[in-house]
């Protein structure tokens, strides 16, 4: 009944074209076919491929296939050729009860593009079962006083084969008191026994004929059913029902035991005559039977089992009421139930096609996903309303067909802000309670190359001493990709701009830069290259960073303690030595330098003030501190060690280190050696010039340089001795300084003795001077003076 519910309001529009040829009917992106039932496994169809003008050479690529049906589908289609072939064998009544016309549907996919195409088949029917009765022998007791005229109903055979196949027409025995009449109701023929004359009991009490129903097929066939008449001595009263026809309306979801309707005949007879029994025909389907009840005596008929809409909306009874007279008279009427739907279904969500992984470059309107959903209510409980639940940039689009709905992007994609979506699509029917479906689709964004490499620094600045290993690594750079996989593989190369450039070697995986040459800072002070870091992505993304390279100069004045030197200028550090070291472990080194030549030059370092002598020792030619013995628990946590550095001029000149030694536990050591070793390298930086001060042997011009150098000192700023303190020793003797600039501070290196003005920062090595700034300037500042004593 569902299917004839289904298929009936097509039936009439397209039986008259749909005959026994096959024919495609040209739609928006849908085809129509037609074959008859059961046709041989094989049998082709129709070429889908030839009538949707698809290249059949694609078809496998493009992965050509049938996407929707059960797991016994009728159908399937060759890829190779795009040919439509019966997959089994079809039984049309099986497939499509009723005689309205049996349609299928079929969706077929097809990729790259994304195209879907509905294909609606017509199974003709073939005249392939006979008229059957259902019961072989049928036996009417007629009284002999019936009038010439009268009816009687015969079984109607059943044929499952519909249009010209279905029964036709009935045949009778040819004889002398009966003859059949067709009764068309509803959809079927209903044969009746009528009789032509009165019968006469002692002439002939009995009756035997043959009722034949013929169906219209080429050639017909036909089923038999028997017929017995006993002649009575008969009742003469019918029961009769007020109504030929009653109607009947249930919700689908009645409870068992409902009571749907009571009937009542009235008999005018008396006695056994006018008592009456209800039953039902025995010409109905064996469905009626199972979902209701009658009773006999009440005419009240109940529901049995649960009813469902989708199962069937429709039921005819046909009820007879029998008196109990010799023989006993049937009155009949039909009883016409009609089912209400109720929202009991949910909707299903079909994904017929899904991309899981979707470029970040695909632009708005990119099909990620096609959909279909279906609910097996009708009329507003079959109403569909779809939307995607979660913020997202993805949205429903409708098809042209109902129901049908592609996922696409609706906004720009980018894998580095959101790298998948959850998209959960609720489907609610329009019901009264609405019944919701979800269903989630898991995308993947995948990465385009749409990110260059970044550096975190641009321009940037590295400070390199003088003197420096060739070879040996200098600095790194370092840049990142927000990219991933081999969109995010950076290799790095130098631009070359100049000639220092091609003295620089770098890293094409690391970014770690080494230097081919010694770098002399009285020939090469500053200079900038350009490195670039590309990707690997297709096509290559790259970017530039400028790279500032400051040579540091050594000093060649009096000596110089490079280390330890404190954050505030002060010849002083801290070390910290793990308390289960041995004998002979470096503390420290205290590094000085003079650039001095020969003797001048030559420095040489000693122990000044010691707190405990059994403990460390100096070597006088490197300024190593080791460790003479290993560290008791009696020893201080804390040592102080004074170092002097002075070198063999014929004034020797000097500068002197204080190194505090603290003696830690392992781990703690172990932590602050990365600190330690992070501050050494800045503190190391602090110099970035020398002056080389070469005594002229031309006394003339020796003799006025002093000169001048004493006007500049006399005429200095008071501002620049502000905040520092005078030598207390002065006695005039021979004095050089250097003023120099690196980034934003401003320093001076001064011999052994200062002219009058000097200032020196307290707590220092007594050789090196901050002075303010007064200038805006980045730019390198350098200024030489000497003095002697007059």
């Amino acid at each position: 009944m569902g299917n004839k519910r289904r298929f009936g309001l097509i039936e009439l529009r397209w039986l008259g074209f749909f005959l026994l040829l096959i024919f495609v009917t040209p739609a928006a992106a849908e085809l129509r076919y037609s074959i008859p039932e059961e046709v041989k496994e094989g049998t082709v169809v129709g070429n889908i491929a030839r009538d949707l003008g698809l290249d059949k050479a694609s078809l496998i690529d493009r992965r050509f296939r049938v996407v929707s049906g059960s797991k016994d589908a009728f159908f399937e289609v060759i890829s190779d050729n795009g040919a439509l072939q019966v997959r089994k064998k079809i039984d049309r009544e099986e497939l499509c009860h009723g005689s309205g016309a049996c349609l299928t549907e079929l969706k077929l996919l097809v990729e790259n593009p994304l195209e879907m195409h509905h294909i609606v088949i017509e199974i003709t029917d073939v005249n392939d079962h006979p008229p059957r009765f259902s019961e072989k022998e049928q036996t009417f007791e007629i009284a002999e006083q019936s009038s010439p005229g009268t009816r009687f109903q015969l079984h109607a055979a059943r044929d499952p084969d519909a249009g010209v196949n279905s029964i036709r027409t009935y045949t009778l025995t040819a004889n002398d008191y009966f003859d059949v009449e067709i009764s068309q109701s509803d959809e079927e023929k209903v044969p009746f026994l009528v009789l032509k004359k009165s019968l006469d009991r002692e002439e002939k009490n009995k009756h035997l004929l043959f009722l034949t129903a013929v169906d219209g097929g080429k050639p017909p066939r036909s089923g038999r059913l028997n017929v017995s008449i006993v002649v009575l001595d008969s009742n003469d009263n019918l029961p009769t029902f007020n109504k030929e026809t009653y109607q009947v309306e249930m919700q689908e979801n009645a409870s068992i035991g409902t009571t749907l309707i009571r009937i009542s005949a009235v008999d005018p007879d008396e006695g056994v005559n006018g008592e009456i029994e209800y039953s039902l025909s025995k010409t109905l389907g064996r469905r009626v039977y199972d979902l209701f009840h009658l009773d006999k005596v009440s005419g009240e008929i109940t529901l049995k089992e649960n009813l469902d809409f989708e199962d069937s909306d429709t039921f005819k009874l046909d009820v007879q009421a029998s008196d109990k007279g010799q023989p006993p008279l049937i009155g009949r009427c039909r009883i016409i139930i009609k089912i209400k739907d109720v929202n009991d279904n949910a909707p299903e969500i079909e994904v017929t096609s899904l991309s899981n992984t979707v470029p970040e470059d695909s632009k708005p309107g990119t099909v990620i996903s096609l959909i279909s959903v279906t609910d097996k209510d009708s009329g507003v409980n079959g109403k569909i309303i779809l939307k995607i639940t979660e913020v997202v940039p993805f949205e429903l689009k409708p098809s042209y067909k109902e129901n049908i709905y592609s996922v696409v992007s609706k906004d720009n994609l980018d894998r580095e802000v959101e790298p998948q979506y959850e998209i959960i699509i609720k489907a609610t029917d329009c019901g009264e309670p609405p019944l919701s479906t979800f269903k989630t689709l898991g995308i993947q964004i995948s990465d385009v190359n749409d990110n260059r490499p970044h550096f975190s620094q641009n321009p940037s600045h590295f400070y390199l001493m003088e003197n420096n290993i060739a070879g040996a690594s200098i600095f790194s750079l370092t840049a990142t990709d927000n990219d991933v996989n081999e969109n995010a593989a950076i290799s790095y190369h130098i631009a070359r701009e100049n000639d220092v450039t091609s003295f620089l070697n770098i890293n094409s995986e690391t970014g770690e830069i080494s230097a081919l040459r010694s770098f002399d800072f009285e020939t090469v002070k500053t200079f900038q290259f350009q490195v670039v870091a590309s990707d690997s992505g297709s096509p290559s993304l790259s970017s530039n960073v400028t790279v500032n390279v400051f040579i540091l100069d050594q000093n060649d004045n009096a000596p110089v303690i490079l280390y330890p030197v404190s954050s505030n200028g002060s010849a002083e550090g801290v070390e910290e030595v793990p308390r289960n070291v041995n004998a002979g472990h470096l503390v420290t080194k205290v590094r000085a330098y003079d650039a001095d030549i020969g003797y001048n030059g030559w420095l040489l370092f000693s122990l000044q003030e010691v707190t405990d002598h059994s403990l460390f020792g100096l070597d006088r030619y490197t300024g190593q501190i080791r460790t003479l013995r290993s560290f008791t628990e009696t020893d201080e946590a804390e040592h102080k060690l004074l170092i002097l550095v002075k070198d063999n001029g014929n004034v020797s000149l000097s500068a002197t280190a204080t190194v505090i030694v603290k003696v830690v536990e392992p781990k703690e050591a172990f932590a602050a050696s990365d600190v330690k070793s992070s501050a050494k390298d800045d503190e190391e930086t602090d110099v970035t010039f020398y002056l080389m001060i070469t005594l002229g042997s031309v006394s003339v011009l020796f003799l006025i340089s002093i000169i001048v150098l004493i006007a500049m000192q006399c005429s200095k700023s008071p501002e620049y001795t502000s905040k520092y303190l005078q030598e207390a020793n002065y006695d005039g003797t021979l004095c050089h300084s250097i003023q120099y600039r690196s980034g934003d501070k401003r320093y001076m290196l001064v011999g052994p003795r200062m002219s009058v003005g000097s200032t020196i920062v307290p707590g220092s090595h007594a050789n090196t001077l901050v002075l303010p700034d007064r200038r805006n300037t980045s730019e390198e500042v350098r200024h030489a003076s000497y003095c002697f004593s007059r």
